[in-house]
């Protein structure tokens, strides 16, 4: 018993083990990171909107919705080698660092991209112009599979622990805010030059934007340094490693990181898993897939339907960091629940909006599905790190998120679309995005809530020495109120178990009274 008790007792935290954030280096990283999201998802708005058009330049001889099914095709294959692309930069970031895979990551980007521009049409090459656009999606997908996870991991691994809700909602902000530059550049291109002049060379100009955002990108990722929390992480290592310890040596190893994140994470993979499929399913379907079903399966113009994602986005956009703050504030848990539970209820209601057609209430469901979008989108990025130890964080969220990613996300345009053709059914991605809500509630039920508490693996976080002081305050306290009990119990063990059990006879008493 003594022993127990004493190992139960815990360790009252010193200044050391605190770590005060420097606001300059925060700002930097949050933007760093977030210009990377919105490096990407302007190609996601920009290949969004331009499908139909892609369609006519890349798939010729098929039929309209053919072209659509295939553009989409493509579109998908990049998500099938984002697993590989996590597989590699997760475990690799784990080990050299945060900084240095994120910086890569973001020249293949912007280099694959940038690359579309040039592409031959089907008319000048013929069958080896889609094979071309597929390699650069391709490129563009192993890329990405590093980035998202990394840019996450470097923003929680930076953020003090009661804004880190807030703080990443910036990343996701990029999101939308690269894909809204993408698809308004799109829109306006279309009322410019109409479908002839975008079909004939106008889809190549929002491609060529790619290169000198990448450049920026990359000249302020190379700018950065690396996290506190990788930097005491590597020490720790280094310090291990140089005792020279088979067993230990052979766990900081990669097939040792591999067999330890399936091993004993795995419930926190499946938990980071279903969270994804949640947001990226809803995020998809919105950004991806809805441009395309009001212009093409609903019959609406064009520019109607890009306004009115469009406008979707901006909502998402303004709210977005509200909702982060929120979660600082409520927890990511109920936010997640909450989110899931609506995704179910109203997921029909906005698509029957959107059947109706015109302007008013196409927008008033656009604006339902936005607002459930950024319930996952405000809070994914500070929810899903703190899933896992600092040691294993980067490699394992880059595993678990773009598994989910690959299988679920990236496939919903494809599958919508295809189930639509397939069965002439309109309302398919009503009950595609139902079903996505309850493999959401299911994983946010063992969802253990995050907010305002230090990452796994990692010492606490907090933004001014203040703060530090009086956390190490409370905790000596709580630390020697432990030490008390366990000093009672061990002195007078039979007069503490008298009073629990006179406590719980009391209990008793009051609940038969």
């Amino acid at each position: 018993m003594t022993r127990t008790l004493l190992r139960r007792r815990k360790k009252s935290l010193s200044e050391q083990d605190v770590t005060v954030t420097d606001p300059p280096k925060v700002r930097r990283a949050v933007t760093a990171a977030a210009l990377g999201n919105t490096m990407e998802w302007f190609d996601f708005g920009v290949y969004a909107y331009l499908a139909g058009t892609l369609g006519k330049v890349f798939f010729p001889s098929s039929s309209p919705g053919a072209q659509v099914v295939s553009t989409f095709a493509t579109f998908s294959a990049a998500f099938l080698v984002r697993p590989l692309g996590g597989l590699v930069f997760g475990p690799l970031g784990d080990r050299v660092g945060r900084q240095k895979v994120l910086a890569v990551t973001m020249i293949m980007m912007a280099i694959s991209t940038f690359a579309v521009g040039f592409l031959p049409s089907y008319a000048t090459i013929g069958f080896a112009a889609p094979l071309l656009l597929l390699v650069c999606r391709l490129v563009q997908g192993f890329s990405t599979g590093g980035e998202y996870a990394g840019a996450t991991t470097y923003i929680a691994e930076y953020a003090p622990d009661k804004r880190r809700g807030f703080l990443g909602s910036w990343l996701d902000f990029g999101t939308f805010i690269g894909y809204s530059l993408g698809s308004g550049l799109v829109t306006v291109l279309t009322a410019v030059l109409g479908t002839d002049g975008l079909t004939d060379w106008g889809w190549r100009l929002p491609f060529f934007v790619a290169g000198p955002m990448g450049l920026i990108g990359l000249y302020m990722r190379l700018k950065l340094e690396e996290t506190p929390a990788f930097q005491r992480e590597e020490e720790a290592q280094s310090a291990a490693a140089s005792e020279g310890d088979p067993v230990e040596q052979a766990r900081q190893s990669g097939k040792g990181r591999l067999r330890e994140i399936f091993t004993r994470h795995w419930e926190a993979v499946l938990v980071c898993m279903g969270l994804v499929l949640l947001y990226n399913v809803t995020n998809y379907m919105v950004t991806s897939y809805l441009p395309t079903y009001m212009s093409e399966t609903l019959g609406e113009p064009e520019t109607t339907a890009q306004l009115l994602v469009l406008g979707t986005m901006l909502l998402v956009v303004l709210t977005i960091t509200t909702v982060g703050r929120s979660s600082d504030r409520w927890g990511r848990r109920p936010l997640f629940m909450a989110g899931s539970i609506a995704l179910v209820v109203l997921s029909v209601p906005a698509f029957l909006l959107i059947r109706e057609g015109g302007i008013l209430l196409p927008a008033i469901g656009c604006a339902i599905l936005g607002s459930l979008l950024v319930c996952f989108a405000g809070t994914s990025a500070s929810t899903l790190p703190a899933l896992f130890p600092t040691r294993l964080r980067y490699g394992a969220l880059s595993i678990a998120f773009n598994i989910s990613v690959s299988l679920f996300g990236g496939t919903t345009p494809l599958f919508a679309s295809g189930l639509v053709e397939a069965t002439g059914n309109d309302m398919v991605p009503a009950y595609y995005l139902m079903v996505a809500g309850v493999v959401g509630f299911v994983a946010t039920l063992f969802l253990h809530e995050t907010a305002g508490r230090p990452l796994r693996g990692s010492g606490p976080m907090v933004e001014t020495a203040q703060q530090a002081r009086q956390l190490v305050a409370h905790s000596r306290t709580a630390a020697g109120r432990q030490a008390r009990d366990v000093w009672v119990r061990l002195r007078h063990p039979w007069a503490h178990r008298a009073g629990d059990d006179a406590g719980r006879g009391q209990g008793r008493g009051k609940a038969q009274g």
